[in-house]
């Protein structure tokens, strides 16, 4: 496992986010549900489970994890701006599993950018 962070940008500010990178194989980007006890953690049976098989990349949402939390304005613009970056920045992967409310995020990216989160 390969435990880094990620830097964004939102509104002037820069915001790290935790992220997790284990196995081999197609890239699968895992998203956890957007809850405040939810961080990428909750995916890593999952990971752990496809790693002979899969890339897996899981990353918190901004204002959410276990790294210290922003005096920032949390709207839904900044998370559909989140996930446009992450895809960006992961590349399209061969699929993305997202939980509870970060699978909504994920279906309007990709309704409005078809195939750019994979399966």
């Amino acid at each position: 496992m390969i435990e880094s962070r990620v830097e964004w940008e939102w509104r002037g500010q820069t915001i790290e986010v935790g992220r997790e990178t284990r196995g081999r194989g197609p890239a699968v980007l895992m998203l956890p549900a957007l809850s405040s006890i939810s961080t990428r953690a909750e995916m890593r049976p999952l990971a752990d489970a496809l790693a002979d098989t899969a890339t897996t990349t899981s990353i918190d949402w901004p204002g959410f994890g276990n790294l210290p939390r922003p005096p920032v304005t949390w709207e839904p613009e900044a998370y559909r701006a989140f996930l446009a970056f992450v895809l960006k920045t992961v590349g399209t992967p061969f699929a993305t599993i997202a939980a509870g409310h970060a699978a909504g995020y994920l279906i309007a990216h990709a309704a409005a950018h078809p195939g750019s989160a994979g399966r």
